[in-house]
């Protein structure tokens, strides 16, 4: 059983959540890496490195819309390509676990159902712009 009256504030912490990892790993790119640094990990990968700028901004767009409730649920399916290409790209040649060299793909995987969740469950509390639901 769903209790109706906790479930919207369930959904705004994983909507928050989710938005935060985002924006750490856009973070990373733009701070740590930089995005020259990390155009030319995605050229050492076979990727176009121009990918490294759009792949920024898509984490970037992405945190903010879920963060503040911008069609959170178009926004956590439009974010699960990233994370696809994360795994086929470095994590899933790693194997399972984290903690291998390039981590492995199990972070990647269950931050893309944590985005299905929240796709299947709605924008939460607090959604400045919520998704119009069908009935």
């Amino acid at each position: 059983m769903i209790d109706n009256r906790t479930a919207p504030y369930a959904a705004l912490v994983l909507r928050v959540t989710l938005g935060l990892l985002f924006l750490a790993h856009a973070g990373l790119k733009i701070f740590v890496f930089t995005p020259t640094g990390t155009a030319g990990f995605f050229a050492s990968l076979g990727l176009p490195g121009w990918l490294a700028y759009v792949t920024i901004l898509w984490e970037l767009a992405g945190a903010v819309a879920l963060i503040l409730g911008i069609w959170p649920r178009l926004a956590s399916l439009a974010m699960i390509p990233v994370l696809l290409g994360s795994i086929f790209t470095v994590h899933g040649a790693a194997g399972f676990f984290f903690n291998n060299p390039n981590g492995g793909w199990e972070f990647p995987a269950f931050w893309i159902v944590g985005l299905i969740v929240l796709a299947l469950i709605g924008d939460g509390a607090k959604a400045l712009r919520p998704t119009p639901l069908r009935k």
